[in-house]
């Protein structure tokens, strides 16, 4: 007999809110050129091509939701990725974004983009055989 175990609601919870978080492509670019390291809103609202207010919006919840952590040096705010729970995979310039048992892989789809203490899924081709 196979166990089949349910994950905790608050596992369920916390997965949700970092896919939303994490659905807008502003936030995934933003993710994306901090992996370069700290940059400051000026900076970042010069590459992205957008107004401040927008960029700072979309940083706002990044921080509020511990993907990226900031620091003020004046009136300049600098942010950057929160090595606790955002790093980058080697090779291919993904990311892992890891909250609690959560663990979330974005990388190019031409790239394996394994950990490398996991191996593989095996995937059976055969059409014939029953799904189970």
């Amino acid at each position: 007999m196979a166990e089949h175990s349910q994950a905790h609601p608050d596992t369920i919870d916390e997965a949700v809110k970092i896919m939303r978080v994490l659905a807008d492509p502003t936030r995934l670019r933003l993710l994306g050129l901090l992996q370069g390291g700290e940059r400051n809103v000026t900076a970042l609202c010069e590459q992205l091509d957008l107004a401040q207010p927008t960029v700072s919006h979309h940083l706002a919840l990044l921080r509020t939701s511990t993907l990226v952590t900031n620091r003020r040096d004046g009136k300049q705010v600098f942010y950057a990725l929160n090595d606790n729970t955002v790093t980058s995979l080697e090779g291919d310039g993904g990311l892992t974004v890891k909250m609690g048992p959560v663990e979330l892989r974005f990388c190019d789809p031409t790239q394996h983009c394994e950990p490398s203490n996991v191996a593989p899924a095996a995937v059976d081709t055969d059409p014939d055989k029953p799904v189970n």
